[in-house]
Parts: structure tokens; C-alpha cells; sequence
């Protein structure tokens, strides 16, 4: 059995007690890559435990990571998989938002409404699939509604949640001033609901990019899922499957980044605790 994976764990432990005196960005990069390592050492272990070819080992994965970088499908079939999360999140956001200001803010709207939001929120978006190729067949129509449903309900009882929070002393203090009707919503409920919003859209954003490959290795003619059940079938290489594995975790990462962007304003600073 190797022995560099555990020369490799015995290093990280060491960079993770030396680094209480490095820099805060050392720190942000260097404590991932110290877990990273040892993850990968764990999984080379279990390939040398294992002893199976089928398991790819770290190295063929990243020799698969190349071959699969070299061609132009990876780039084809991501672009086909964001496509279809960018619509379906950007629709779910458009609709659950204001339903969740209203449904949240109304009590009347609130008995009418969330028995059935929470009666349809259990159900697993992939169930919807043969609807979903019934109705829009095999393509990004499918896609966009299975990521569309996946996105609305975390987005919509977030929301919602967010402005049966506010405090009452921010409601009596805009009663005061005389503030009703839209000049309320717009000043006052949507501003103090907007970091639950914003932490909504995180969730589901990472809920959507799960489904999304799921529906495609499912449903789908294109696709980082589509991608990895082809190379399930294409004489066994599981290590194409872990390097699409390993962009698909990439590009989730990304997304997150890019998602928590959002916090950084003014707006909803208030809501987030400093780190």
C-alpha cells in the first residue's frame, strides 16, 4: 500500500496548527487546500484498499480531467447545463419573491397559500421529470421547468420566513411616519426580508445545479449529466465520470461565489454577521 498518502495527512495537520500566525488570505487558501489533501489522500487509500481497475485513482481522474478539457464537449455541455439553471432560477426568483413578500405580509394570503406551498414543497423535483418530458419534451424546456420548480419553493419560504420576521418595532416606526400601502413594502418589508431572500437564493441556487445534472442523466440530450451517463457506458470509464464529477463541483463553487456577491451590499449588510 502507499505510504505518501498519509505523508501528506501527517502535512496537513502540521499546516493546520502552524497557520494561526499567517496572513487571513493565507489562511482562506491554504486551510482548503490542506482538507483538499486530505481527501485525496483518503481517496487514494481507498483505491489502494479496494484494489479494483474500475476505481479511478486520483491520478487517472486528473489524466481524464485533460482529456476531457482538450474537447470541445465539456465546454458544449456545460454551457447547455448553466443555460438551463440561468432560465429556470432567474424565472423561480422572478415569481417566488413577490409571492413570498405577499403571502408573508398578509395573513389571509398566509391560511390560503402555504398548505398548498408546503403541500407541493416535499415533492422531489426529479418526480417531476416524465411530466416534464410529456409536456416540454427532450430538451432545455424540460430542463428550465425541473429547475424552475427545484428554485421557486426554497426561494418563495425563505421569503416568506424573512417577512414574518420583521420586527414589530420596524413596523410600528414606519406606521408612525405614515408609511402603507407599496411605499411599505418597497421601504420596509422587502429591505428587512432581503438577507433571508438573499440566503434563499444561495440555497436554491445549490439545490438547482444538484437537480439539474440529476434531470439530464435522467432526460436530457445534452449536459454535464448527460456527460457523465455517457461515460458510464462508454467501456467503463469511471474516470471520465469522476473528472465531470470534479466540474461539476468546480462550477458549483463558482456559482456560490458569485451568488454571495449579493451580500456585499449595502442593502442587506446589516444581516450578516462579519467572519
Amino acid at each position: 500500500m502507499s505510504t505518501w498518502p498519509f505523508v501528506v495527512m501527517v502535512a496537513a495537520v502540521f499546516i493546520q496548527r502552524t497557520s494561526k500566525g499567517w496572513s487571513e488570505v493565507a489562511q482562506k487558501v491554504v486551510m482548503p487546500l490542506g482538507v483538499a489533501a486530505i481527501g485525496v489522500s483518503l481517496w487514494q487509500l481507498g483505491c489502494d484498499w479496494a484494489g479494483a481497475e474500475i476505481i479511478p485513482t486520483p491520478w487517472r481522474t486528473a489524466l481524464a480531467m485533460r482529456e476531457i478539457t482538450a474537447s470541445d464537449r465539456l465546454l458544449g455541455d456545460s454551457l447547455a447545463s448553466l443555460y438551463r439553471v440561468t432560465w429556470g432560477f432567474l424565472l423561480a426568483a422572478a415569481t417566488a419573491i413577490p409571492l413570498g413578500l405577499v403571502v408573508g405580509w398578509s395573513t389571509r394570503s398566509f391560511w390560503a397559500m402555504n398548505p398548498i406551498i408546503q403541500g407541493l414543497r416535499p415533492i422531489s423535483p426529479i418526480a417531476w421529470i416524465p411530466f416534464a418530458i410529456l409536456w416540454f419534451g427532450i430538451g432545455d424546456g424540460a430542463g428550465i421547468f425541473l429547475i424552475f420548480l427545484s428554485s421557486f419553493f426554497p426561494i418563495c419560504v425563505g421569503t416568506m420566513a424573512g417577512v414574518r420576521n420583521i420586527s414589530l418595532v420596524h413596523q410600528r416606526s414606519a406606521a408612525n411616519f405614515g408609511v402603507s400601502g407599496f411605499e411599505l413594502m418597497r421601504r420596509v418589508v422587502l429591505p428587512g426580508a432581503m438577507p433571508q431572500i438573499i440566503t434563499s437564493l444561495r440555497i436554491a441556487l445549490g439545490v438547482a445545479w444538484l437537480v439539474i445534472v440529476a434531470a439530464e442523466m435522467c432526460g436530457m440530450d445534452s449536459g454535464l449529466g448527460y456527460l457523465i451517463n455517457d461515460a458510464r457506458f462508454m467501456g467503463n470509464r469511471y474516470d471520465l465520470v469522476a473528472a465531470t464529477m470534479m466540474v461539476i463541483g468546480l462550477i458549483g463553487i463558482v456559482l456560490d461565489l458569485l451568488i454571495r456577491r449579493l451580500e456585499n451590499f449595502d442593502e442587506v449588510k446589516w444581516g450578516y454577521v462579519k467572519q
